[in-house]
């Protein structure tokens, strides 16, 4: 694994230095310490260090109208391997006019992406679709972006369905997605997306399943604030007329040039995990390209009435 990762590192060095001016080399790294603070005895409580995550990419810009972007994804494999490289984007973007702009190959999915952007904090924790599995960050396929104005923009997809982490399987099944944003003002946004997996004849599904979203941010000079409603409509295309609801609603107050308070709460009591989720703490720019924060996250779940499982994190982001 170690060769893997040193194998991607000099690719992207090479084709950097070959391309220094057209092309740029990124990398970021999630890393974390937790602490269970559930546990009436301080022996057995669960606590580590951990990288989370790691992003190696690079992209590149052909002429005006196409670059070129690949990232690779490493991180845990429940395969076994603690961490794997995944190749997560490999896409073609062709700016075909001022107004349409294509993505083609493994490329960003547009389900959740407004929210995660809005959230801010992917180091410290996915974006609530992301992290109940309700969508996949990355797949193959097609995207579109169409501008219909400077506030009102309209996107759609057509995707394997797997992710980036599965291959498409031998019937060939799609997962669309048609989504509106429009932009009330300069600090307020809203968007709304409708997903959809259409059933087929050929498994055991009886229905399409449908996800549809909401979501609005507000971002001030000091202040921000973000709402997300999901439905998700005959689950796993197996199960007709099941409805499962999730809810996240977050906020952040900038206290000065670097630190930040922020919290959030999801409810996911109405989804397959069947609990919700709080998340509270600071956060510092320690400089350009590296942020901490010091955190309380807590786990309530619905389903036992069990008490809350507390853990206190300090996750770093560094990238450059």
């Amino acid at each position: 694994m170690k060769k893997t990762i040193l194998l991607l590192i000099s690719a992207v060095l090479i084709t950097y230095n070959s391309n220094a001016q057209n092309g740029t080399p990124s990398v970021k790294v999630f890393s974390n310490f937790n602490y269970d603070m559930s546990s009436e005895e301080n022996e057995t409580a669960f606590k580590e260090f951990k990288i989370k995550r790691s992003y190696l990419g690079y992209s590149y810009q052909i002429d005006d109208n196409f670059s070129t972007k690949i990232t690779f994804d490493v991180g845990n494999n429940n395969g076994g391997s603690s961490y794997t490289a995944f190749l997560k984007i490999a896409s073609l973007k062709w700016k075909t006019s001022d107004k349409l702009t294509l993505n083609i190959g493994m490329v960003g999915t547009k389900n959740f992406k407004f929210m995660e952007k809005a959230w801010g904090k992917r180091y410290i924790e996915k974006s609530a679709q992301d992290k109940y599995k309700w969508a996949n960050s990355a797949d193959v396929g097609i995207t579109a972006d169409y501008k219909i104005g400077n506030k009102l923009a309209i996107d759609a997809q057509i995707l394997n369905g797997e992710g980036y982490k599965k291959v498409q399987d031998d019937l060939g099944l799609f997962r669309g997605g048609l989504g509106i944003t429009y932009r009330i003002s300069t600090s307020l946004a809203l968007r709304l997306h409708q997903d959809i997996t259409p059933r087929s004849s050929y498994t055991d599904s009886t229905d399409s399943q449908y996800i549809s979203a909401a979501s609005l941010a507000y971002s001030g000079t000091n202040f921000s604030l973000g709402y997300e409603a999901s439905l998700m409509q005959n689950s796993g295309n197996i199960i007709a007329d099941e409805e499962k609801n999730l809810m996240s609603i977050y906020g952040s107050y900038k206290l000065n040039e670097d630190y930040t308070l922020f919290a959030r709460y999801d409810d996911a009591t109405e989804t397959a995990n069947e609990g919700s989720y709080t998340i509270y703490g600071i956060e510092r720019q320690m400089t350009k390209g590296v942020t901490v924060a010091i955190n309380m996250q807590s786990w309530t779940g619905a389903a036992d009435g069990s008490e809350a499982e507390n853990t206190l994190y300090i996750n770093l982001e560094y990238k450059f």
